[in-house]
């Protein structure tokens, strides 16, 4: 007995020096939650059974202060959020999400540059999070612009890792847990810029990264259809299976990925509506604002349309039409047969964007029972 329990004991040291512990190694099941989605689906709303982590979107940073800026009313909503969820399920992780896809990246960039401004912006959110009784912050710059904000990034996840540390042994407190939102994949090789994502800074500083998979297709190219979070696509590098196994090659562990998943479609108009398949030209933006239909609107489109659904078996997608109308988007097969993936990828979860935009928790209910206790 005496060799088995140095045998147990030699393990927990090896797994509490490498920066992973059992408790730390759960599965993620995760959600953003829109702060403007609070008036049809206000944080106590939310089903807690389906999710181990939400975040808050977002809170936006002063360019000029580099300290993260909050209103009265984001005040409010804030509470609302760590004090809602609380209530639903105490287990249920809160973190907040910084930036977003319409905050000023040049603002980022210019705070990441220097260690001061670093330091201001760290020192703000840790004081954030402790304030409304968040667990963690979340980083959602997109994206940094050129090698050199990469390499800035990489310093301001050492030192942001290196605060939430101390402030966490001074205060007694368990540490923030500090995540970021990032590409697909993490070289941007369809850019004129190419650059990569900081992978040595991610596996050290970061308890995971919430790869956005998804996106991929949309009003940017109204010229055809396409499936905007595919898993596979045959005739290029641009889905979810290359991203992910892109950031596996990188060098962050599977143990610190997770796969982004939406919770919404984009639309197209059909050039000619008897030629419907993915990659059927088109010669617009279909219904929904700028091309984009949540969940809960492609469900109630469907019914009101009488619209035709296929699942896509190249691509792991779904898409449905009606007359001249085409919507491409991830249903619960779509959705489960990612989550398959996943776990066959070894990842440590996925997160959706976003949980507001679900119908009556549709797809989170599939999603979790698919994922199951891996």
């Amino acid at each position: 007995m005496a060799s088995w329990r140095r045998v147990v004991f030699g393990l927990i040291l090896v797994l509490c020096f490498s920066g992973e512990s059992i408790v730390s190694m759960a599965a993620i099941k995760a959600a953003y939650w829109p702060s403007w989605t609070n008036s049809y689906r206000p944080p106590s709303s939310i089903d807690t059974n389906y999710f181990t982590h939400l975040y808050y979107a977002f809170l936006e940073m002063d360019p000029l202060t580099f300290k993260l800026r909050i209103s009265p009313n984001e005040s409010v909503l804030l509470s609302e959020f760590t004090a809602g969820i609380k209530q639903r399920d105490p287990r249920v992780k809160t973190l907040v999400s910084i930036g977003g896809g319409g905050s000023n990246s040049t603002a980022f960039a210019l705070m990441a540059s220097s260690k001061p401004s670093r330091k201001i912006f760290i020192d703000s959110t840790v004081e954030v999070a402790r304030k409304f009784g968040l667990h963690g912050l979340d980083l959602d710059w997109e994206f940094p612009a050129n090698p050199n904000e990469m390499a800035s990034l990489a310093k301001l996840f050492f030192e942001w890792r290196g605060a939430i540390e101390a402030e966490a042994y001074s205060s007694r407190r368990p540490r923030l847990l500090l995540t970021a939102a990032v590409y697909f994949s993490p070289k941007f090789f369809l850019s004129d810029t190419p650059r990569s994502y900081p992978s040595k800074a991610i596996k050290y500083h970061l308890d995971w990264v919430n790869a956005m998979c998804f996106d991929y297709r949309g009003s940017w190219d109204t010229s055809k259809t396409g499936a905007h979070a595919a898993l596979y696509d045959p005739k290029s590098n641009i889905s979810t299976s290359y991203g992910i196994d892109a950031w596996v090659r990188s060098g962050v562990p599977q143990s610190k990925l997770v796969m982004g998943l939406p919770l919404y479609g984009r639309t197209w108009k059909l050039k000619d509506p008897n030629v419907h398949g993915i990659g059927a030209p088109a010669v617009g933006v279909g219904p929904g604002d700028t091309g984009v239909l949540t969940y809960t609107e492609v469900v109630q489109f469907k019914s009101a349309n009488n619209g035709t659904v296929v699942y896509d078996r190249t691509t792991v997608s779904t898409y449905l039409y009606a007359g001249d109308s085409w919507v491409g988007y991830d249903d619960a097969q779509s959705t489960v047969g990612k989550i398959r993936f996943a776990i066959t990828r070894h990842i440590r979860g996925y997160f959706f964007w976003a949980v507001s935009y679900d119908q009556d928790w549709e797809i989170s209910r599939q999603a979790s029972e698919a994922w199951g206790h891996h």
